[in-house]
């Protein structure tokens, strides 16, 4: 959008004194391709339909909607139903709406924490969406870069950073935005010795820095790896990622949200599927809710301190 909540949608400077606005975006090239950024109304439901409609006629734009907070979606679930998760199975309708939900508990209270991921999951079959929490600038990049160059467009829905749109770890050198590409698995940057791990540790999101921190701080012997893409699920690079660890016994998924939301309730069965035999498999995440997160901030700190504390516990 035009106006920013977050440091990323600052699109639009306005000129306080004469009103006169400038879009930087739309400036970077004399020759470069149109930007188009617009406020909509405030109707989820409306909007979404729109860019849905958008989307499907004009093939060659990338076409973004982006939630105030991730949680708003939900005003829009009939389109979601009807139109993003089904329109090829319905109609072979194929699509490339991209959904920005900017998602991660940060003790803003439950309408301001939960994109609902495990709504998303239960909606994802045969392909027909691509769900992704990205943590870094360049695996953002890329992976909207993908969904321009992939041949067969389908929903792309984003779980995007707040807290982390400044953090320092989640910043990319010029050289990846450059030559790299999107990974959907991200192996930890830097762990103990890969023969004394005894933990793996996978996570999507943000708390995956919290984690590698506090691994970092204990010198736990265990593995930081994040899941940048979860539908579809990367079975083969788990797996690989799985055998640079071969002394590992347990395998654990970590999350932020409670037991009932997020993705463990999707990753468990395949978690179990490739390593029950070989691994211990658990969880651990906020205890089962009605609601998203917790009014509190306190409270949200406490909780957020005893996860991490659980993640790395017996180690």
């Amino acid at each position: 959008s035009r106006r920013g909540t977050f440091s990323h949608r600052h699109a639009v400077l306005v000129d306080y004194e004469t009103g006169e606005e400038f879009i930087p975006l739309q400036t970077l090239e004399s020759d470069q391709t149109k930007f188009w950024i617009y406020d909509s109304l405030l109707s989820e439901y409306a909007a979404m339909g729109f860019e849905y409609g958008y989307a499907s006629v004009n093939r060659d734009a990338l076409v973004c909607w982006e939630a105030q907070f991730g949680d708003f979606v939900n005003g829009a679930q009939i389109i979601i139903d009807q139109f993003l998760v089904a329109g090829e199975d319905k109609w072979s309708e194929y699509n490339g709406l991209v959904l920005l939900l900017p998602h991660g508990l940060e003790g803003q209270g439950p309408e301001h924490s939960s994109g609902r991921m495990e709504r998303f999951l239960l909606l994802a079959a045969e392909d027909n969406i691509q769900i992704v929490n990205a943590t870094t600038a360049a695996q953002y990049f890329h992976l909207l870069r993908r969904q321009v160059l992939q041949t067969k467009h389908r929903p792309l829905v984003v779980f995007t950073p707040k807290s982390m749109l400044r953090a320092r770890a989640s910043r990319s050198q010029v050289e990846s935005l450059i030559n790299g590409t999107f990974e959907e698995v991200l192996d930890d940057p830097n762990p103990p010795d890969t023969g004394s791990v005894r933990r793996v540790i996978f996570c999507t999101g943000k708390v995956a820095f919290e984690a590698i921190a506090a691994r970092d701080k204990a010198s736990a012997p265990a593995a930081v790896v994040r899941v940048e893409q979860v539908y579809p699920w990367p079975e083969a690079t788990v797996a690989k990622i799985m055998e640079r660890y071969q002394n590992a016994v347990e395998i654990e998924w970590l999350q932020e949200e409670p037991e009932n939301m997020g993705a463990w309730n999707f990753v468990k069965g395949r978690l179990y599927e490739c390593f029950d035999d070989s691994h211990r498999i658990f969880r651990v995440s906020r205890f089962e809710s009605g609601s998203p997160a917790t009014g509190s901030a306190r409270i949200h700190a406490q909780e957020q301190r005893e996860l991490i504390e659980r993640s790395l516990v017996d180690l």
